[in-house]
């Protein structure tokens, strides 16, 4: 009888800064992406690769919220939707029969209206948007493969993940199961700038491969929030209990849309650069209403009704993270066979058969004023009086909201999660 070895699937979705300090230029190089952007010529059509993934990539990152919040009770949630699409559809290309079936489906790839190629190509032309180093904003994203020497990889599988993923191979020994450890942990601290430490506390004895994705998004504000207006404020967690909050403060004028039908206020905060972070803020116990009908239908009707309006806005600082077993959560959205005896991974490696024993993801997030170093200017702003408008209006996220980090060039859901306590350390 043939000896089941695991393939290990890590993942590692990461981490997201509104903000924060340091020279961007000096922490631009990461990833090494074979084809740049501004060498690559896409042919006629191949423009719109990133474009054919992107609803079914929105789709999935709703489904999955979805799922997390019923596990989450009444804690913070976030994670990188886009982490685990690239990772479980870089492993799909070794992936054959229902174990490949389950995993479209689980990710809301509808091979009716797309070739299975078109998706890894979809994926291909995001990588290489998101890592193009000319962007403001500063986000690398990257694959990589932890081999075991005795685990021989099909070449085609190899040849696959390079050109798609451009994951890069990296040989390890898993019998020395804690250098093994080490050297994984290491490079993910790497990736993340120091972000995401530890991340590994075991392997599976049989484990022969581990695969890892790793985002890594830092933005300045466009309209940065100044320290000096930053003050301490309640949040309320609920009718009878608050805990305070480093509360910002902004009056500008910003796009905004108020949906009545589902009483809550959209406000969206551009990054520099093409990225932009979308805080939605319920009313007064209409949370479970808002999330219940988070669809892309919904956000990108929010998207279209964005308006420029003059508000008072309170948003508070926060650093959050979230920690998910992705093996457990995709095992409740239908997708079983990958993590099974019955996994058919034949495509990734010759004569031995491979499952998945354990999928996990990171995320954190980091929310500030903007990181200014040493500047002062003064500027006065003059505005017509007038008694005609309404005063704007004063939205206070000084309660639990949702925010959703987008690239507006890939038209990805980057980052999305729920702040029910800005206060709260939990992992």
């Amino acid at each position: 009888m043939k000896t089941t070895l695991y393939l290990c699937l890590l993942f590692l979705g990461l981490q997201v800064q509104g903000q924060h300090k340091s020279n961007l230029n000096d922490e631009q190089q990461e990833q090494k992406i074979p084809h740049s952007p501004e060498d690559y010529s896409p042919a006629e059509g191949e423009n719109l690769a990133h474009g054919k993934i992107a609803p079914s990539n929105v789709d999935f990152a709703f489904r999955f919220y979805k799922q997390v919040r019923e596990e989450a009770g009444n804690k913070n949630i976030f994670f990188s939707p886009l982490s685990i699409s690239t990772a479980f559809a870089m492993l799909s290309l070794g992936a054959r029969s229902n174990t490949l079936r389950q995993l479209h489906k689980g990710l809301a790839f509808n091979l009716t209206e797309m070739e299975e190629q078109e998706i890894h190509e979809g994926f291909q032309r995001v990588l290489q948007l998101l890592n193009d180093p000319h962007r403001e904003v500063q986000l690398s994203m990257g694959n990589a493969l932890f081999i075991d020497d005795r685990l021989k990889l099909l070449q085609k599988f190899l040849n696959d993940v390079t050109n798609f993923y451009y994951s890069e191979a990296i040989s390890s020994n898993f019998r020395n199961s804690p250098e093994a450890i080490k050297e994984i942990n290491n490079y993910i601290e790497t990736k993340t700038h120091g972000k995401i430490v530890d991340l590994l506390k075991c392997l599976d004895p049989d484990t022969v491969m581990v695969l890892v994705n790793y985002i890594f998004f830092k933005g300045y504000w466009e309209n940065p929030f100044s320290n000096l207006t930053t003050r301490d404020d309640d949040f309320l967690l609920d009718v009878k209990n608050s805990v305070k909050v480093k509360m910002m403060h902004q009056n500008k004028v910003f796009n905004i849309h108020r949906d009545e039908k589902l009483s809550c206020w959209v406000v969206e905060l551009p990054y520099k650069g093409n990225a932009a972070a979308l805080f939605i803020l319920p009313d007064e116990g209409t949370m479970k209403q808002v999330e219940d009908a988070l669809l892309k239908e919904t956000v990108s009707k929010w998207m279209q009704s964005l308006e420029k309006r003059k508000i008072y806005l309170d948003l508070p600082k926060f650093s959050i993270s979230g920690s998910y077993d992705v093996m457990s959560l995709f095992q409740k959205m239908g997708v079983t066979e990958v993590f099974s005896d019955q996994a058919d991974l034949s495509g990734v490696a010759d004569k031995t058969h491979l499952k998945v024993s354990k999928a996990i993801h990171k995320a954190v997030v980091d929310v500030s004023e903007n990181g200014t170093e040493a500047a002062a200017v003064t500027v006065i702003e003059i505005i017509p009086m007038s008694a005609e408008f309404p005063p704007p209006p004063h939205i206070r996220f000084n309660r639990p909201f949702l925010m959703i980090i987008v690239d507006k060039t890939t038209h990805s859901i980057l980052f999305m999660g729920k702040i029910v306590n800005p206060a709260a350390k939990e992992d």
